[in-house]
């Protein structure tokens, strides 16, 4: 590892942009006390609007295996990332991506967000996570900090303004943190986005090392249809499942949506995982794509619909313990109705729902 996150954090705070949400009120450039944490926090509605438009998504891991010199890896790592042979987190030593030219940065990667020409950011949050105990113990005060650089621009300090999520449990110690960026994404809009410094640890154990981002940006766009728009968020270890409900919404039949998720440490293979969606008086309807299977869809996947997928720097099929990905919610939606709610499950493996975000045509 080279230097730690502390010295680089205060250094970049000297040229960092001043937002709302990164600076603590009345206290241009000077951080935020650090963020409080709770071992669990309930998913509740953290945005809320009926407009055209909807949400687009950048992601990326922020960790991935490797070989070290002269040691055997089983199953390969290189042939694990790009998903050809059965591989999870546990089974490497792992280590930080790094794509960036910055010395001082750790880790770092790169993510695509692909606005629609003429829409306006209407919201943006950026939410990160890891897990701090691998073969290494991270200090859980980094918890709340990490880098962001805008298409073509340079890395700013972001703070986290809300509480943390920090849970051990499993042999893994995770997090999840979040701010509001919503002024930063409207002045930059699409591009390669960077975050560099996501506090996760390196090494090797059962449970493995994971971590990595998710930027969630609700927009608004007068040639797309109308539709109610619902970002929820909070960190519960999928032991118990997750449901949530987008109030005040009646589906017609026939509508378009779309569901994204973000969760940590799902394993590939196997079965149990699954994010359903349920409207009133109809049986839940397992959500599915060409790259997750119904019941293993927290399967360490960055994956969205359509033919062209998102540019991410590094590209792994495999990101080997971190899932953002986007539903088409065509099949859930096709009796349409009221009360449509999702719910997020896993019966196998120790993982942490973060956000789950929908964008549904209304009536």
């Amino acid at each position: 590892m080279r230097n730690p996150l502390g010295p680089l954090l205060r250094r970049a705070s000297a040229s960092a942009l001043v937002l709302a949400s990164v600076w603590a009120p009345g206290t241009a450039g000077a951080t935020a006390p650090p963020a409080p944490e709770a071992p669990r926090i309930p998913f509740a509605e953290r945005y809320h609007a009926v407009q055209h438009g909807g949400f687009a998504r950048a992601a990326n891991a922020s960790v991935s295996c490797r070989t070290l010199p002269g040691a055997p890896s089983e199953p390969p790592c290189q042939a694990a990332r790009e998903g050809q042979v059965p591989a999870v987190n546990g089974d490497f030593d792992m280590f930080y991506v790094d794509v960036d030219d910055d010395p001082d940065t750790y880790n770092s990667s790169r993510a695509e967000l692909r606005l629609p020409a003429g829409s306006r950011v209407t919201y943006a949050r950026l939410y990160w996570g890891g897990n701090l105990l691998v073969g290494e113990q991270k200090p859980a005060a980094d918890d709340g900090r990490v880098l962001i650089a805008e298409p073509g621009g340079a890395y700013k300090e972001l703070l986290a303004d809300t509480v943390v999520g920090h849970r051990t449990g499993r042999g893994a110690d995770a997090f999840q943190a979040s701010a509001d960026v919503t002024t930063l994404v409207r002045s930059s809009g699409s591009g390669l986005w960077t975050v560099g410094q996501v506090n996760a640890a390196a090494g090797r154990s059962r449970s493995g090392a994971w971590g990595g981002w998710t930027l969630v940006v609700a927009y608004e766009d007068p040639a797309q249809p109308l539709r109610t728009l619902s970002l929820w968020d909070g960190f519960s270890s999928l032991d118990t499942p997750v449901e949530v409900r987008l109030n005040g919404l009646h589906a017609p039949r026939g509508a378009d949506g779309m569901v994204g998720l973000v969760a940590y440490n799902g394993d590939r293979g196997g079965t149990g995982d699954s994010l359903t969606c349920t409207t009133a008086g109809h049986a839940p309807v397992p959500l599915r794509d060409s790259a997750d299977p119904a019941d293993d869809v927290l399967n360490s996947t960055i994956n969205e619909p359509g033919p062209v997928r998102a540019r991410r720097e590094p590209a792994y099929a495999n990101t080997l313990g971190y899932d953002s990905d986007v539903f088409d919610l065509g099949t859930g939606l096709a009796q349409g109705g009221d009360q449509l709610s999702f719910r997020l499950v896993s019966q196998r493996d120790a993982a942490w729902a973060g956000a789950l975000f929908a964008a549904v045509e209304a009536q």
